[in-house]
């Protein structure tokens, strides 16, 4: 495994080819436009695959969200429901299951708000199928959800606190919602990650904590994610290489300054950059300006989503009814 900063699994797809020149052994990548909306799903087959990519065996489907997807009502619709799709197909859950929906993350700090943002959005059933199942159509599914906070202000794991309610509740499904951390800056509020193979709280920026999976929960656990975040030394990492590689096209080949560029170790750069600026900026992470409307969109997006999957008997109209 290489030592790369980010949640996504097609960036660390994109990064083992980049570096050693070849496909992955135990990884398949399918790629898929849907409605103008690239979806590229990739499947972690073998413990091979699982060390190359740091990731667990299993899959992971990413969600390019169109240009101005943020501002578009009708955009966000169509992304939510082709979500929805993709999230029902890792689904493996009968309609008389319970589903627990996790919010994890800080809602005082925006970037790492999306996942109590999404519950805050969700069609919330458990308590009334149980309290007057007669007025309750028997297409409904049954939802609960909890945004329990952050260590930091909870002095109790994540982990710990979901564990104890899968135990209490029991219920056949768990689906938890992150903010993650990009390698590409582009990426950046561009990209929903859904993957059936849980979830570990602040990995991508260095932060790790309990996992959260169907190793330690014992009933399967669904993750989404967006990149709401990219590492400081990274895009200093990038600009170098677009500024070398610049360099390069205007140097005359051959040439001994042309030789020098070219003969540059790509990766030993990236430690020194890292190394160079710890001093000064730690472990920063960088983020958009407009970071507060962009997560309140991204959350709409998802908890659209999420509602769709979860009620496949109900349109967008009939669940906005409810929340309302």
């Amino acid at each position: 495994m290489f030592d790369v900063r980010t949640d996504l699994a097609v960036e660390a797809k994109e990064l083992y080819k980049q570096r050693y020149k070849k496909e992955i052994d135990g990884v398949i990548a399918e790629e898929d436009i849907l409605e103008d909306v690239k979806v590229t799903k990739v499947d972690v087959v073998n413990e091979n695959g699982a060390r190359a990519m740091g990731k667990p065996v299993g899959t992971y489907i990413t969600i390019d969200l169109p240009e101005y997807t943020h501002y578009d009502g009708d955009l966000m619709d169509k992304v939510s429901h082709i979500l929805s799709k993709n999230l029902r197909e890792l689904i493996k859950q009968e309609k008389e299951g319970t589903t627990l929906v996790v919010g994890l993350g800080n809602s005082d700090v925006t970037p790492d708000a999306l996942g109590p943002m999404v519950i805050s959005r969700l069609m919330i059933t458990r308590h009334l199928k149980a309290m007057m199942p007669e007025s309750i159509d028997d297409e409904v599914r049954a939802v609960c959800a909890i945004a329990p906070g952050v260590l930091g202000t909870t002095g109790i794991e994540t982990g710990e606190i979901v564990r104890s309610l899968v135990e209490k509740i029991k219920p056949s499904l768990v689906i938890c919602i992150d903010a993650l951390a990009s390698r590409k800056l582009e990426r950046v509020n561009r990209t929903i990650q859904i993957g059936n193979t849980g979830i570990a709280p602040g990995a991508g920026v260095g932060n790790n904590r309990m996992e959260i999976n169907e190793k330690s929960l014992g009933v399967p656990v669904i993750a989404i994610g967006v990149p709401t975040v990219v590492d400081a030394a990274t895009i200093a990492n990038d600009t170098m290489d677009l500024f070398i590689d610049e360099m390069i096209k205007q140097a005359t080949s051959g040439g001994e300054f042309y030789n020098m560029l070219k003969s540059i170790d790509r990766k030993e750069k990236q430690y020194m950059i890292r190394e160079i600026l710890a001093p000064y900026v730690g472990d920063l992470m960088v983020t958009p300006k407009d970071v507060d409307a962009i997560i309140n969109a991204v959350s709409k997006v998802i908890s659209t989503g999420i509602n769709l999957a979860l009620q496949p008997a109900f349109e967008i109209e009939d669940i906005n009814k409810f929340l309302n």
